[in-house]
């Protein structure tokens, strides 16, 4: 085959091939609305670049690109999503759970109203059993699902 018709070896050229996938992992980290997705990627494609000026053995470049994103992965993510993760407030809510509340307004799951006093705070009610629970009935706390506590009658 003559010589201006035979194709470079990919070694080199590897050095673009990692640029661009370092610039795509970047560009798909922007565009994602959930942090931290492919950004792990973006480091090793780096780190293979810059192995890529050193060695031209794309095999090699590869291995370190592969341990490179895990090693990232693995030591970084759990400190990054503690740190920009959601912040959860405890609350004392769970303390309702198994108390006796009062029917402020009648409970009907299927006109979604429902009012109970519980502890000296109103929270919006819905019945377990579907049933609807008149006004002035004691009912006790089976649990919290948001805003709302789900009650049966005692």
């Amino acid at each position: 085959m003559p010589d201006f018709i035979a194709l470079p070896a990919i070694g080199d050229y590897a050095w673009v091939l990692w640029l661009v996938a370092f610039v795509l992992c970047l560009v798909l980290e922007g565009v994602t609305p959930g942090a931290l997705v492919s950004v792990w990627l973006a480091v090793g494609a780096f780190v293979a670049l810059l192995s890529s000026f050193v060695t031209d053995s794309f095999g090699l470049q590869v291995v370190i690109f592969l341990v490179v994103s895990f090693v990232t992965f693995a030591l970084i993510r759990p400190l990054a999503k503690k740190l920009f993760g959601p912040k959860l407030e405890p609350t004392n809510a769970d303390r309702l759970v198994g108390e006796t509340a009062v029917v402020t307004q009648t409970i009907d799951n299927l006109a979604a109203v429902g009012q109970v006093q519980v502890k000296g705070r109103l929270w919006t009610a819905r019945s377990a059993e579907d049933t609807p629970i008149p006004e002035g009935a004691r009912v006790k706390v089976l649990r919290i699902e948001g805003v709302k506590v789900i009650v049966h009658t005692e």
